[in-house]
């Protein structure tokens, strides 16, 4: 089975929470450091533009956004579960709702940091389309009360004494939430006084600290790219019947997050259904690869 190769920073949020799932499920895995700001040729060779972190290779197969990510480990390492109890379209779905609890903390992150470099500050700015930093500042206020709304849904819900959000053991749903509190401890000073009050979420954060990341080991980009060049993607399986798009597999395509970072990635279809959007392209230092994406928060167009 080829490597695991994470394409990330170490600073990355949603790199945080890919991380959580690799230790969840004890797997070893490469590193890859990609810069914090654009350019970032060698991240774009694999992926065709797709700009966010982190990415998941495995050999020729590339792997866009958390949500595809985790169903990716989920089905190559079905052991242990990222699902105890059976609650997967449960912990998916809770994706979109941590999606706009991190909105609030990386607003916050960005509005009240004055130690981050310049060029990070104008890179978000061109990359967060959604957010408008000229207001963040005065925004501060809202923006702390709703991280606290939604952490105290938290320790609500974990006033039964669970030890985890869906089961007695970890899972999707609770790095879905975590990394989200990981990156407001980290890059909002007042956040850990704010948090103090929430015992149970912080005893939680405790033991899912404690999962650790797996067996971490370092690469560089250039043999990551290596790699992708001498394997072959997974056969494409096509596009469902019935598929509401009304697209075929062959045809070329563009497939664009639907929030920020709308960067299309062209390529000719070569999976599409309900939980997937995968498109071949060739790059002259990637060879011929397969990205995927989730169905879920991507626009799929005829190119």
């Amino acid at each position: 089975m080829s490597d695991l190769i994470l394409h990330h920073f170490d600073w990355s949020p949603y790199g945080e929470k890919v991380r959580v799932l690799l230790g969840i499920k004890g797997l070893a895995w490469r590193s890859v450091q990609i810069p914090m700001v654009m350019p970032k040729p060698d991240l774009t060779a694999l992926t065709g533009g797709y700009r966010k972190t982190p990415v998941l290779q495995i050999g020729a197969d590339i792997y866009c956004d958390t949500s595809r990510i985790a169903r990716e480990l989920e089905r190559r390492h079905p052991e242990p579960t990222f699902f105890p109890g059976g609650t997967s379209g449960l912990a998916y779905a809770l994706a979109p709702w941590a999606d706009s609890f991190f909105a609030s903390g990386a607003g916050l992150s960005m509005g009240l940091n004055d130690q981050l470099p310049a060029d990070l500050v104008q890179d978000r700015r061109e990359f967060f389309t959604h957010m408008d930093f000229d207001r963040l500042q005065v925004r501060a206020p809202h923006m702390f009360g709703q991280v606290l709304a939604n952490v105290q849904l938290l320790e609500e819900h974990l006033a039964d004494g669970r030890a985890f959000l869906t089961a007695d053991r970890p899972g999707l749903a609770d790095a879905s939430a975590y990394y989200v509190l990981w990156m407001c401890r980290g890059f909002v000073a007042a956040m850990n006084d704010m948090l103090e009050p929430f015992a149970r979420v912080a005893a939680w954060e405790g033991r899912v600290r404690a999962i650790g990341h797996g067996e971490r080991s370092e690469i560089e980009a250039a043999a990551a790219l290596d790699i992708a060049r001498a394997a072959s993607a997974l056969p494409g399986a096509g596009v469902s019947l019935g598929d509401p798009s009304g697209l075929v597999a062959g045809q070329r395509v563009t497939v664009t997050p639907d929030d920020y970072g709308k960067v299309p990635v062209a390529g000719e279809l070569v999976n599409l259904d309900l939980h997937e959007i995968a498109v071949r392209r060739v790059d002259a230092r990637a060879g011929e690869v397969v990205v995927h994406f989730p169905r879920l928060g991507y626009v799929i167009e005829a190119a």
